[in-house]
């Protein structure tokens, strides 16, 4: 007879990875349309308001772009020594600016700087046309790129962000987008905690980063800023904290937008990761490629299946309920090889009180080969008689 669940309950004083609207403690009163608290190392969204909203991005848009230029890097399309012309269209793009013109050829990892820290629109529209070739192949990059990312209500209609109809995304979108560039990028991502840059020749008075919490707190390393009159004020901020036994710190990222002014973005998103950080606790329920459970395996060349995560299970729980956590492992049984190495076999769920925090999918450690006509045959004797 097959069984299709199989449960291993243990109290816990360890981490988890997602957490259910009933179990979080009672979030600040945050000024903005919408917002998004999430434990970047859990996994975990902490605290949300209208996620799901569409919002014009503004200057946010630019991460997508950035995604696009560190993956050219990354392929090694471009180089970040690479000088790139300045056209026409890029230097008279309005709003924010790097202040190139026509004149310049402006090495790579300048056109970066400038697109990140100065938030220039022609430096972004100068990186486009490099990548995409025109910026239109490239807004068409960058729509592929969000489907590819699971960005199921984002809409791209230009690089830069400025304000045009259909150009929109959601906080949820732009969580997504904001965690898989700091994981597929970890290279590239320190240019978002530059706190002063600009280009020789273009005005000093235009050299600070408007992320003002990269100067007010020590543990902030980014993200990015965004303002137009129908955004409002717009602030993604990622911030990495020291925990006991969490090896590389505790990362969370705010996600606030359509806040009243540049002070009170900066503001809010401080209130978010300061509650985030206390209100909830972090535990390490396994170590990397640490095997969660080792079920037996039929027809294989070895008796036992390991399964677990190659990175740190780690989950995000409400202060003074550590001691209440219990695991559960859903599987399918039985469990019939071949297995290949990081093949996605069952979810670990982590309960505090009897309600869900968090479903971690678990994977195949070490590959489990099929056995020989004779092993399979006596398995599947074995089975039928099971």
């Amino acid at each position: 007879m097959n069984r299709f669940l199989h449960l291993l309950v243990a109290p816990l004083l360890a981490i988890a990875v997602s957490l259910a609207a009933a179990q979080a403690p009672q979030g600040p009163e945050v000024a903005a349309k919408a917002y998004l608290l999430v434990d970047v190392t859990a996994n975990q969204v902490l605290l949300e308001k209208d996620a799901d909203a569409p919002v014009e991005p503004a200057s946010l848009t630019k991460l997508m772009s950035a995604y696009l230029v560190f993956d050219a890097l990354k392929s090694r399309k471009i180089t970040l020594a690479q000088t790139l012309p300045v056209s026409e269209r890029a230097w008279k793009m309005p709003g924010s600016r790097m202040f190139i013109d026509p004149k310049m050829q402006v090495p790579v990892e300048d056109l970066i700087k400038g697109m990140i820290v100065q938030s220039g629109n022609d430096a972004t529209m100068a990186l486009a046309e490099a990548v995409g070739g025109t910026a239109e192949r490239f807004v068409q990059l960058m729509n592929e790129q969000a489907k590819a990312l699971g960005m199921k209500n984002t809409g791209y209609k230009n690089p830069e962000g400025l304000t045009e109809a259909g150009h929109t995304t959601t906080a949820r979108d732009l969580a997504i987008l904001s965690t898989r560039l700091i994981h597929d990028f970890p290279e590239y991502v320190h240019y978002y905690s530059i706190k002063k840059y600009r280009y020789g020749g273009t005005p000093v008075s235009n050299e600070t980063n408007r992320n003002l919490l990269l100067f007010r707190d020590p543990t902030v390393d980014g993200l990015k800023t965004g303002h137009t009159n129908a955004a409002g004020y717009c602030m993604i901020t990622t911030a990495k904290r020291d925990f006991p036994n969490l090896t590389g710190g505790r990362r969370l990222l705010s996600i606030v937008l359509g806040a009243s002014s540049e002070n009170a973005r900066a503001n809010e998103s401080q209130k978010l990761l300061n509650w985030g950080y206390t209100a909830f606790e972090a535990v390490k329920l396994f170590d990397a490629n640490q095997a969660v459970i080792t079920p037996a395996v039929w027809k294989g060349k070895e008796n036992a299946l390991k399964l677990g995560r190659p990175e740190a299970v780690v989950v995000a729980v409400p202060a003074g309920g550590v001691s209440r956590i219990k695991t559960e492992v859903a599987r399918p049984d039985p469990l019939v090889a071949p297995f290949t190495e990081g093949q996605a076999v069952g979810t670990l769920k982590v309960v505090l009180d009897d309600r869900e925090l968090a479903a971690v999918p678990l994977q195949v450690l070490e590959a489990v080969e099929q056995a020989g006509v004779l092993g399979r045959a006596w398995d599947a004797v074995r089975l039928w008689i099971k």
